[in-house]
């Protein structure tokens, strides 16, 4: 089963140890628009999805298909 988004997110982020802080000075995304990201309030454009998924070392496509999974 496909997670959304924003579970595949936080999900890949907790794996990896990397705080909202560290990966908003990784990202240059703010911490409360990461937060909104992770909630599922917001959905983040193809090019943040583009520089979440180089920060986390993350394939695209995976952090894509939970878009997908959201329509």
């Amino acid at each position: 089963m496909k997670q959304d988004l924003h579970t595949q997110l936080k999900a890949a982020r907790e794996e990896r140890n990397v705080s909202l802080d560290d990966l908003s000075l990784r990202t240059r995304i703010g911490v409360s628009r990461l937060k909104a990201y992770e909630s599922g309030e917001e959905v983040p454009s193809v090019q943040s999805l583009l520089i979440l998924s180089n920060a986390l070392d993350v394939p695209a496509s995976n952090l894509l298909e939970g878009i997908e999974a959201q329509k």
